[in-house]
This record gives C-alpha cells, sequence and structure tokens, in this order.
C-alpha cells in the first residue's frame, strides 16, 4: 500500500490531517476487538489468497473476485472482495486493517491505485464474471447508499467472515459493526456493471 498525496492546500491539509486523526481512533479502538493475524495488510493478502482458491469456481451472495488491470505492470490482478450489488451497481471498500490504520491511516492499496489508473474492472459474482467501470464514490447521497448496502447486508458467509476478523461468538449486530468500521475507515467504492 502506498500513502495518499497530499494536494498542498493549507485547508486540504487540514482536512486531510483530521481525516486521518479520525481513521487512527476509529482503529485505536477497534483493535483490541480483532484477531491478531487479520490486523495487518499481510495477513488480508494471506485471507484474499485463500478465498480466491476456496472460492475458485462460484462466489457466495455478498462477495466476489474483482480483477483489475496493474498500473505499472499491466497484468490483470485478482482480489476476493466483499461485493453488494444493487441492480446495476456493486459497491466495494478498500478496508484498513486496524494496524495499518493506525501506523499509515492514508494507505491506499495498489488495487485501488490500479483502478485509478485503469477504471475498468471485471467482477465474478457468483458463477457470471461481468465487465463493469469502478470509481471512488465522493456524492453524499450515493456514500449513504452504499453504506447502506455494504453495512446493513448481512449473508450467512459474514458470520464466518466475522470469526476469522473479531474476536468472539458472531452476531448481527458485531458483523454490522464491522463493515460499518470498514466502510469508515476505508474507501468506498463502486462498480457500475456494463453488462448485468
Amino acid at each position: 500500500m502506498a500513502e495518499a498525496p497530499s494536494n498542498g492546500s493549507t485547508s486540504g491539509d487540514k482536512t486531510v490531517t483530521v481525516c486521518a486523526a479520525a481513521i487512527r481512533d476509529a482503529a485505536t479502538s477497534q483493535a483490541p476487538k480483532h484477531r491478531q493475524l487479520l490486523q495487518s495488510a499481510r495477513g488480508g493478502r494471506i485471507l484474499s489468497k485463500i478465498m480466491l482458491t476456496v472460492f475458485a469456481v462460484s462466489t457466495p451472495p455478498g462477495h466476489g473476485v474483482r480483477t483489475t488491470t496493474g498500473r505499472k505492470s499491466g497484468k490483470q490482478r485478482r482480489n476476493y472482495v466483499r461485493a453488494v450489488r444493487r441492480q446495476d451497481k456493486v459497491y466495494v471498500v478498500m478496508l484498513r486493517p486496524p494496524t495499518l490504520a493506525i501506523e499509515r491511516p492514508l494507505a491506499v492499496s495498489s488495487w485501488v491505485w490500479n483502478i485509478r489508473g485503469n477504471p475498468k474492472v471485471h467482477l465474478r459474482l457468483q458463477r457470471r464474471t461481468f465487465a463493469g467501470v469502478a470509481r471512488e464514490i465522493s456524492d453524499p447521497t450515493e456514500l449513504q447508499q452504499a453504506r447502506d448496502a455494504i453495512c446493513e447486508t448481512v449473508h450467512l458467509i459474514d458470520f464466518g467472515e466475522c470469526r476469522l476478523h473479531l474476536r468472539g461468538r458472531p452476531s448481527r449486530a458485531k458483523i454490522k459493526d464491522l463493515h460499518r468500521y470498514w466502510f469508515d475507515t476505508g474507501i468506498p467504492l463502486v462498480i457500475e456493471l456494463a453488462d448485468y
């Protein structure tokens, strides 16, 4: 992951500082709840590789496999991702695990940099693959729609996901809390499907 660049303006710098502080504070309060393995970016990459293998043929509801084009290499890069579909839009979030968010609250995953370089993506949902265009969400109305989709949707597999990420017994409330943390500290994106 790389650090987000500052735009150089004083008011922009203050906004970035406030945003970084809010992410760091949220991560600090969440860190004790998270399992050690999955607090780091490395743990997230390991989990994504395992999930890609387990769900090679078909992804469960609420999840998918996103393929981006490497901005430097030009190679196809696949990641397993939580993906919530609403008609021709699919909402995803770049996660910042607590350890990373505390150390580098404005870190950006390579797949987001890839989308910034080339927004055309492929997304496999269950057994079907879609072409689409991905972008970060900035419009407040669309941001709320994305937050509702990501944070309020609970699928059966989310109980296992919660068990992997958080200490203790999974519950709908804990799952929604985890998704709110990811959404509020991460980078929400929408993939507009071209062929749905």
